[in-house]
């Protein structure tokens, strides 16, 4: 993610939507392990690991539209 942004974002904003953005992809990529058949044992609860899917998912697209949204107004200024 950080090859679009500088290092060191001026705006908090971008920093916060960068770090929830980055933290979410892990988290994701950490949840879909979880349903591989090496991983899976008798107590992994597929519908909680889902419902851990589906957040990450959205916690992305957040990220994603903040910093759309954040880029598109300084562009425009």
């Amino acid at each position: 993610f950080y090859f679009f942004f500088p290092q060191k974002p001026k705006s908090e904003l971008v920093r916060t939507s960068l770090r929830l953005l980055t933290s979410s992809a892990y988290r994701l990529q950490s949840e879909c392990k979880k349903t591989l058949p090496v991983e899976t044992c008798p107590t992994t609860d597929i519908q909680l690991v889902t419902q851990q899917v589906i957040q990450c998912a959205y916690d992305i697209a957040k990220a994603a539209k903040q910093l759309v949204t954040i880029t598109t107004k300084e562009n425009n200024n």
